[in-house]
């Protein structure tokens, strides 16, 4: 990561796409308590955080797949719906808001949507419940077609706000966000306080690094 890149200056954009799990909101433990749970529920060893972290922001598939090496489809799809009730039924208890998110996205110019691997109808119902609704124009998340790394969701985003790739932002946190802005020609903004490690969302040459999310708007 070149260190000179931490942004002073980040140029006003006319839209703004943003990743919600450890970019918005800081909710690992409750993802990932979530995932433990039906991990034990199912007869699988113990897993360390870090890897069960390693995880959020990509589609929970992936996981299960590398637990569960012999689960077909339809026994993926089962251990997922029962990560997502089991993930409703924490309350949230353990997410907060990250400092600075509120008051950015209320300061920010622009049109904003999320570009999440959540479902919108539970993306909505999570910013709603942190009072972040009122800041976005659109909410988007990964409804039936493929989750980030690939750019679906960033193009449906783009196609629901009738935006052109160069007019927008891309802020996420992790490589799977830096990467499907990269396929989407949108241009990039890593944030270094959430769950992707630096090195990795490198690899995808980031246009700008923030430590903080009002770095945006000030």
């Amino acid at each position: 990561m070149r260190r000179d890149a931490i942004a002073g200056v980040v140029p006003a954009y006319p839209v703004y796409l943003f990743d919600v799990d450890g970019t918005l909101l800081d909710s690992a433990a409750d993802i990932c308590g979530a995932i433990a749970q039906v991990l034990e529920r199912n007869g699988a060893p113990p897993q360390p955080y870090e890897f069960l972290k390693s995880y959020v922001g990509l589609h929970l598939n992936a996981l299960f797949g590398e637990v569960f090496p012999d689960a077909g489809p339809e026994r993926l799809e089962e251990l997922l719906q029962e990560y997502r009730t089991t993930y409703w039924g924490r309350g949230h208890a353990a997410t907060t808001v990250f400092p600075g998110v509120a008051e950015a996205l209320g300061s920010l110019g622009g049109r904003k949507s999320t570009a999440t691997t959540k479902g919108t109808p539970t993306t909505r119902l999570v910013l709603e419940k942190f009072g972040l609704i009122r800041h976005f124009d659109h909410v988007q998340g990964t409804d039936g077609f493929p989750s980030k790394p690939a750019p679906d969701v960033i193009q449906a985003a783009l196609a629901a706000l009738g935006a052109r790739p160069e007019e927008c932002l891309m802020v996420g946190d992790s490589p799977a966000d830096m990467e499907a802005g990269r396929a989407a020609g949108v241009k990039t903004c890593a944030v270094l306080y959430g769950y992707g490690q630096p090195e990795a969302m490198a690899r995808f040459e980031p246009d700008y690094w923030i430590e903080d999310l009002r770095a945006l708007a000030g």
